[in-house]
This record gives C-alpha cells, structure tokens and sequence, in this order.
C-alpha cells in the first residue's frame, strides 16, 4: 500500500502513526505541498479534493481521508485496538476524537492558514481577526483538556486510541509551526504528552 505523504505535514503523520502501531508497512510517497503537486491532475485522479494523505491500494483503489484511511487500517488489522471494541468504547471514543478535530484541530488549521509562514508562502491573504480568535479558541480548549486529563490518563479514557493520536500530532503542530505552544502550566497535558510521545510509534516518526 501507498501512502501520499508530505513531511511534517499533521494529517499524513496521524494515519503513519496508526498504521505503525498495527505494524502495517507503508510505501510512503512525498507530494511537495509547497509546489503544489498535491493540485495537479495526476494527483487529483486519485483525490478530487486534492488533499493529503491518500492511501493507495494494490489494486489500484484509493482512499482519503485521515480518519477513513485509519478505518480502513483498522478493518483490515483489528488490533492493537484503537477505534473501539464496543458499543459505548466505539461512542467515546468517537466523540472524544471529534471534539478533538472540531474543537481544536480546526482552529489551529485556522490559525496557521492566517499565520505568518503561510503568508510567506503567498497562498492566502491573512486575517488578523480570525487567527486572534482561533489563537484564543486553542487557549481555552488546552485550559479544558488539562482538567480532563487530570482525571483520565488517555484523552478517550483508560488507553491510548486514535484520540491520543490526532490530539499529540495537532499539539506538536501547533508547537512546532503555529506558535500554540499549550503553557507550561498544564502539567497534565505535558504529563501525557510525555506517556504518549515515548510510544516507538510516535517517537520513531
């Protein structure tokens, strides 16, 4: 199988950090995002939305999507478990995760479209006013977070899930590129940082 991969990109890294904890081996594809070639023709056959990641089968099928690749992962690797393995597990731990996307990986998305390294780039013109408002949004879900996690030891409970996964990705993102930074004072984001970042998974990628 062909992942379409860009490094550093969050996306891409969720799904290679998936598939690594199933010791599912990839074929990594690097699409340069800065030139652009995630919008030409050729890559938009394989994905109309022209997005990564996309994986690629044998067969010739291709599936985008972080979280429906990681599906597709998981239907054809049941375990290590990280989707669910019942029906009220299967409900946390969906609803942790989009809370996770909706509430916070979006508004860092926001933040960086109207940061400074993409105005470089020249792709969009930024607005101050949105990146002020996600910045604040980030902020106060990191204030949340760290009162959850004092009562949990995993973002969807008592082991590490998809969750765990696409909230360290989004915050070594938002650290590395965008300027969020969760403060030093949530100790009980950093304590699990820490947990989930030693993973040979997270670690190695």
């Amino acid at each position: 199988m062909k992942l379409y991969d860009y490094l550093g990109a969050p996306n891409p890294r969720r799904v290679k950090i998936f598939a690594a904890e199933k010791d599912i081996a990839l074929e990594l594809i690097n699409v340069d995002m800065r030139k652009r070639e995630h919008k030409t023709a050729e890559f938009m056959a394989k994905n109309p939305s022209g997005k990564i990641p996309v994986l690629e089968l044998d067969d010739g099928t291709c599936i985008s999507e972080s979280v429906s690749i990681c599906r597709y992962l998981e239907a054809i690797q049941p375990e290590p478990n990280l989707l669910g393995t019942n029906a009220v597990e299967i409900g946390l731990i969906d609803m942790h995760h989009r809370q996770i996307e909706f509430e916070l990986l979006s508004q860092v998305g926001v933040s960086w479209v109207n940061g400074p390294i993409v105005a470089k780039m020249g792709m969009v013109e930024p607005i101050a006013a949105a990146k002020e408002r996600s910045d604040a949004l980030v902020n106060a879900f990191y204030q949340r977070l760290d009162t959850e996690l004092a009562t949990r030891p995993f973002i969807a409970g008592e082991r590490f899930t998809l969750a765990d996964i696409t909230a360290v990705v989004t915050i070594d993102f938002a650290t590395a590129l965008v300027g969020l930074k969760p403060d030093e004072a949530h100790s009980h984001i950093w304590a699990w940082h820490k947990q989930v970042s030693a993973r040979p998974s997270i670690a190695a990628d």
